[in-house]
C-alpha cells in the first residue's frame, strides 16, 4: 500500500475548487476502503445512507448539503493480537481540510491511547492539502501501533532517561437553554463515549453538560456537539490542571451518562417547564461541584450543613 494518495488541482487562490470536487474525492477514497475491507461490518458507516445522499447531491437531485461521512474501521493487529477501532470523520472540505481521526482499543489504557493518537495525528499532519490520507492512517496503525501495546505496562515506571509526559486535564461546564431532542441527546452521549471522556448531560430546560478528560478530547467534544448550528449553548466555566499521570484521580465522574431529573409540576420533558434545580444542586454536592451552581445560574447555593 502506498503511503500517500495525492490529488492534483487542489484549492488555489480563494479556495477555487468546489465542494463537489471534495465530495467526489471522498467517494473515491470510500471506494478504495471498501475494496480493502470487503467483508460486511468491517467498515461501519454512522449513516448508512450518507454515500447515496452524496451521490444524489453530486448528480443534482438533492439540493441540501449531505451529512459528513463518519465511519469506524476495525483493524486486526497481528502482533500482539489486538483490535483497533479507527473512527473517521471527513469534513465536507476534506481532503483540503484536516481529517478527524481517533483510534481506540479496549487493550489500551487512557494514557497509551492518548499517546497512540498523538502519534497518528502527528503523522497525518505531514500530509499536504489535497492528499487523501485514510488509507495511509490505516497503514501507519498497522505498522506502528504494536509498540503502544507492548509498552503499555512500562509507561508509568520511573525513568532517569525520559521525562514524564505532561497533559492538561480539563473540565468544562456547558449551559444550554434546553436539551430535548432525542437525536441530539443520542449524539451527545455517543460523542462522549467515543472520546472516552466522563461527565453528564442533564436533559431538559435548562440543559447542562459537564465533560472532563484530557484537553484535546474535551475540546473535540465541545466542537463536535456544537456543529453545525447549535446556537443557544455556551461554556460557562472551565477548570484545568497539568498532570503527569492519566488523570484518573482528578475525575469527579466515572462515566459519561445522561442525567434525568424531575420537571417542576411533574409534566415530564415539555418545553415550558423547568427542571428541578434543587435536585441538581444536591447532585453537584454529591460530586464535589457545588461551586459551579452560582456560575451556571447566578444563584447562591444554600448549604444545609458543613
Amino acid at each position: 500500500m502506498t503511503g500517500k494518495v495525492f490529488l492534483a488541482g487542489g484549492f488555489r487562490g480563494n479556495m477555487s475548487s468546489s465542494m463537489k470536487e471534495c465530495l467526489q474525492l471522498q467517494l473515491l477514497e470510500m471506494e478504495m476502503l471498501f475494496s480493502m475491507f470487503p467483508n460486511q461490518g468491517e467498515v461501519k458507516l454512522e449513516d448508512v445512507n450518507v454515500l447515496t445522499n452524496i451521490k444524489r447531491y453530486l448528480e443534482g437531485t438533492r439540493e441540501a448539503l449531505p451529512p459528513k461521512i463518519e465511519f469506524v474501521i476495525t483493524l486486526q493487529i497481528e502482533e500482539p493480537k489486538v483490535k483497533i477501532d479507527l473512527q473517521v470523520t471527513m469534513p465536507h472540505s476534506y481532503p483540503y481540510a484536516a481529517l478527524q481521526l481517533f483510534g481506540r482499543s479496549s487493550e489500551l489504557d487512557r494514557q497509551q491511547q492518548l499517546l497512540l493518537n498523538k502519534g497518528l495525528t502527528s503523522y497525518i499532519g505531514t500530509f499536504d492539502p489535497g492528499e487523501l490520507c485514510v488509507c495511509a492512517a490505516i497503514q501507519w496503525l498497522q505498522d506502528n501501533s504494536a509498540s503502544y501495546f507492548l509498552n503499555r505496562k512500562l509507561v508509568y515506571e520511573p525513568s532517569t532517561q525520559a521525562k514524564p509526559v505532561k497533559n492538561t486535564f480539563l473540565r468544562m461546564w456547558i449551559y444550554s437553554h434546553h436539551i430535548y431532542q432525542q437525536d441530539l441527546r443520542k449524539k451527545i452521549l455517543d460523542v462522549g463515549k467515543r472520546l472516552d471522556v466522563t461527565g453528564f448531560c442533564m436533559t431538559g430546560k435548562p440543559g447542562i453538560i459537564c465533560v472532563e478528560g484530557f484537553k484535546e478530547h474535551c475540546e473535540e467534544f465541545w466542537h463536535t456537539i456544537r456543529y453545525p448550528n447549535w446556537k443557544h449553548i455556551s461554556c460557562k466555566h472551565a477548570e484545568s490542571v497539568e498532570t503527569e499521570g492519566n488523570g484518573e484521580d482528578l475525575r469527579l465522574f466515572q462515566s459519561f451518562e445522561e442525567l434525568l431529573l424531575e420537571a417542576h409540576g411533574d409534566y415530564g420533558l415539555r418545553n415550558d417547564y423547568h427542571m428541578n434545580l434543587g435536585q441538581f444542586l444536591e447532585f453537584l454536592k454529591k460530586h464535589k461541584s457545588e461551586h459551579v451552581f452560582q456560575i451556571l445560574f447566578g444563584i447562591e447555593s444554600k448549604s444545609s450543613g458543613p
